[in-house]
């Protein structure tokens, strides 16, 4: 299976293929860090905006997605590459895009951050897209599950609950990250009964980009974790943007085939009456 991520140098070498659509995934509704440079080329999309529906909080259809890629010149055959306004916005829209049906998505490693690192061009034109038809795709959500599936299998051993929150959030010490401004998200702490710890961080390097399969491996194995024992895998943080980046990893990087998210994560699970928490 190809990777699919690829690095800033293959994304380069790469802007003017006229099958290839850039996008930038923003974490704020105000398009102020694309404004003052992005790669070029590249369209900007809000991540809600992009990959929720606008009241509902289902993920993007397949209807939805056909509207919006045809609007910005995207048809079922193009390549489309997602970068992140931080990074795990990118990989949380690859997932949801992955769901609704675009078949050729990749993720531009370390996100806009390290583009912005290596002094790759920036552009401040935004540029206009020619519509195209967009066939309404068929979904895959086979690496989504929720709530009650996940409440109906707790306890099983064929089952590892994958907790990727900071060891704060995880040990019940807060509910978000303590690298947040805000502490907030979810009426409890704690943590999914049986959840193993496993900090996204450790798929990550310090600018961001991916950690190389081996570095990945040797992660998990620290952390005694071996994905391979188990049918299938679940993933969660606070909103699942963190797991997306562990989803990426596990799955796309090291070839894993059951690896799946619980998209409502803490955010959802905490906050629920009647659903069981650990500590």
């Amino acid at each position: 299976m190809a990777s699919p991520v690829v690095s800033p140098a293959w994304l380069e070498e790469h802007l003017d293929d006229p099958g290839l659509r850039v996008v930038e995934i923003s974490n704020i509704n105000e398009p102020t860090a694309y404004c003052d440079g992005h790669v070029p080329g590249a369209a900007w999309l809000f991540w809600k905006t992009a990959c929720w529906h606008e009241s509902d909080r289902e993920f993007v259809s397949p209807e939805a997605l056909a509207r919006l890629f045809g609007k910005l010149g995207i048809g079922p055959d193009t390549t489309v590459v997602l970068y992140g306004e931080p990074v795990q916005y990118g990989t949380y829209a690859y997932w949801a895009f992955t769901m609704a049906g675009h078949k050729n998505l990749k993720v531009l490693d370390g996100g806009r951050r390290k583009w912005l690192a290596e002094k790759r061009p920036l552009s401040r034109t935004v540029p206009s897209f020619r519509p195209v038809e967009y066939p309404v795709p068929t979904p895959d959500a086979s690496m989504r599950v929720g709530r009650d599936e996940v409440k109906a299998h707790l306890g099983h051993s064929h089952r590892l609950i994958l907790d990727v929150r900071s060891p704060e959030e995880y040990a019940g010490k807060r509910v978000a990250e303590y690298t947040s401004a805000f502490d907030h998200g979810a009426e409890r702490t704690g943590r999914i009964p049986g959840a193993r710890h496993f900090y996204f961080r450790e798929v990550l390097n310090d600018d961001d980009s991916f950690k190389s399969p081996d570095a990945i491996r040797k992660a998990l194995a620290a952390y005694g974790i071996a994905p391979e024992t188990f049918d299938d895998v679940v993933c969660y943080c606070r909103l699942s943007h963190r797991a997306t980046l562990a989803w990426v990893a596990l799955a796309g990087l090291l070839g894993y085939g059951n690896i799946k998210i619980y998209d409502g994560s803490w955010t959802e699970w905490g906050s629920i009456v009647g659903f069981p928490i650990e500590k």
